[in-house]
């Protein structure tokens, strides 16, 4: 059977299917314009790439939106501008399928499901790809920065490093994995947190927290969220956390929580929002061996995290970072969502309105994952 189709949403493939697609000569992306602080988004024509032989050509059907490609836009990371790499299009958050492979692919058939994630490809030669830390290799190249990214609706990704999606995850879903879901599986899987761990998210009812929220519960860990407002704790309750702290009605955070948890204080913080850096190290209390999980990147300079040294010994309180994940934290987290352990929550924007999704996530205006369809 040879099906042709515009439609990547629209056919899937029987094992003798001859599947081909008719690829057009330019997409629309959106690209960024004035680089920069004061930056805007504007969806464009540009051309689509052709696959280099060890390459795949993705048509995405949809796009997440993730606070770092705005840190990417604005230039305020401690990073080279996108534009040193000839890049105009951020996103590392895509989900579609492959239309074309390149001439020495064969692990790849046109018609499969496949994701776009933060980092592009790695040496896979090196200590740091070899442990399980592919993300921190010297020779890594980062999707949205220094390759076009997943606002582009065709884009090229190396075979061997490019992520699948399984049956019963749908794009809306896989595409936040990508990055979201998957960077909390990593920096859980590095905490290494004991089941019935109290596990608190500062800024838990947003984007990437509530995925970690879920993650956490499959982890068998015990969700404390710290967040603002009636609809955000509903959703975090509903996701799994056990207890809600609003930072707005509360007090004193710190004292709740220590509270909440054994009135001793909390195993674990995973800061995901910037702004809860400054109250992060109260929420353990005096637990002993206690971890903080840093996430959220705030823009250079404008946060100093730590705290008097004596505590670090007395407590054996331990500070780590997280970038995003690896590729057996993608397929892990992918894994939850097809178990039903991740659930769907996301407002879907057509592609004429990404810079509007852009803008609102800017302005936090957004409650769980917004995502982008190309097909919409």
């Amino acid at each position: 059977m040879k099906v042709n189709t515009n439609n990547a949403n629209s056919v899937v493939p029987q094992e003798d299917a001859i599947v081909e697609y008719i690829i057009p000569k330019e997409c629309k992306a959106g690209v960024v314009v004035n680089e920069g602080p004061n930056f805007t988004v504007r969806v464009e024509m540009v051309p689509v790439p052709d696959p280099a032989p060890d390459e795949v050509l993705i048509r995405l059907n949809v796009t997440g939106i993730c606070f770092s490609d705005i840190h990417f836009m604005a230039g305020d990371l401690d990073l080279p501008a996108m534009s040193e790499f000839g890049v105009q299009s951020p996103g590392h958050e895509g989900a579609g399928v492959v239309v074309k492979i390149g001439a020495n692919v064969t692990n790849w058939k046109v018609g499969q499901r496949a994701g776009l994630k933060p980092v592009w490809s790695t040496c896979g030669n090196c200590t740091m790809c070899w442990s399980g830390k592919e993300a921190h290799c010297p020779h890594s190249v980062h999707t949205g920065i220094m390759r076009a990214g997943s606002y582009q609706q065709y884009v090229v990704s190396p075979a061997r490093y490019t992520a699948p999606i399984p049956d019963g995850v749908s794009d809306y879903l896989a595409a936040p994995i990508m990055c979201s879901a998957s960077t909390i599986h990593r920096s859980l899987v590095e905490a290494n947190f004991t089941p019935g761990s109290w596990v608190v998210f500062s800024g838990g009812g947003g984007g990437v927290g509530i995925q970690g929220v879920q993650v956490a519960k499959a982890f068998g860990l015990r969700p404390i969220v710290i967040d603002a407002g009636v609809e955000k704790k509903q959703l975090s309750l509903s996701c799994g956390a056990e207890a809600y702290v609003d930072f707005i009605e509360t007090k004193d955070c710190a004292a709740e929580v220590i509270r909440i948890a054994d009135g001793i204080g909390a195993h674990g913080v995973v800061v995901t929002a910037p702004s809860a850096y400054a109250t992060a190290i109260s929420m353990v209390g005096t637990r002993i061996g206690a971890k903080i999980m840093c996430i959220g990147l705030p823009p250079k300079g404008s946060v100093v995290f730590g705290c008097e040294p004596s505590k670090y010994c007395f407590q054996n309180l331990t500070i780590s970072g997280t970038l995003v994940s690896s590729m057996m934290d993608i397929s892990q987290s992918l894994d939850l969502a097809r178990r039903g352990l991740l659930l769907p929550i996301y407002t879907v924007y057509g592609i004429d309105d990404l810079p509007k999704a852009v803008e609102k996530l800017r302005r936090g205006e957004i409650v769980g994952r917004a995502v982008v369809d190309f097909n919409k």
